[in-house]
């Protein structure tokens, strides 16, 4: 699959709301690495185990200066009820118009049982100090996925 992102490209900017209906802008972010990941619905299994262990990790992520932003389009009240229903700690935002995602190029055509739509294809963008690009991870597997986000983080930041 061909993306329009790479490594070194600066991340694009973007204005979207959290599930407590405050708005995020990634361009007001500093000195902190971002760990962006796009996914396709709360409450489903592969999206819980994705958030659930970004939600364990994430005092390590901090020791790094990081910070974890969960983005699909589900409303705040679904990413509110997602939160207290699996005891998250990480912040969703909403992108319910697709803006964002298509900004990072993860809305697609994907194929199930021979139906064909568009939806997120489960994405991470790993976004240095500099608002640039530092990794990216397109068709994530679930399992072990934040283990090996924090390992290059942890790779990248000694650099």
């Amino acid at each position: 699959m061909e993306n329009l992102l790479s490594i070194g490209d600066p991340a694009p900017d973007f204005k979207i709301n959290n599930q407590d209906g405050k708005e995020f802008c990634l361009g007001s972010i500093s000195n902190k690495w971002l760990i962006v990941y796009f996914y396709p619905k709360d409450n489903t299994s592969g999206c819980t185990k994705e958030a659930k262990e970004f939600t364990e990790l994430m005092p390590q992520f901090e020791s790094f200066g990081a910070k974890i932003i969960g983005i699909s389009p589900d409303s705040e009240k679904s990413h509110i009820k997602f939160i207290n229903k699996h005891d998250l700690t990480i912040e969703l935002l909403s992108d319910h118009n697709h803006e964002v995602a298509k900004k990072y190029d993860v809305w697609k055509l994907k194929k199930f049982m021979g139906r064909e739509y568009m939806g997120i294809v489960r994405s991470t963008f790993l976004i240095n100090l500099s608002k640039s690009i530092s990794f990216i991870w397109f068709n994530v597997k679930v399992k072990n996925h934040g283990e090996i986000v924090l390992e290059k983080l942890q790779e990248l930041s000694v650099k």
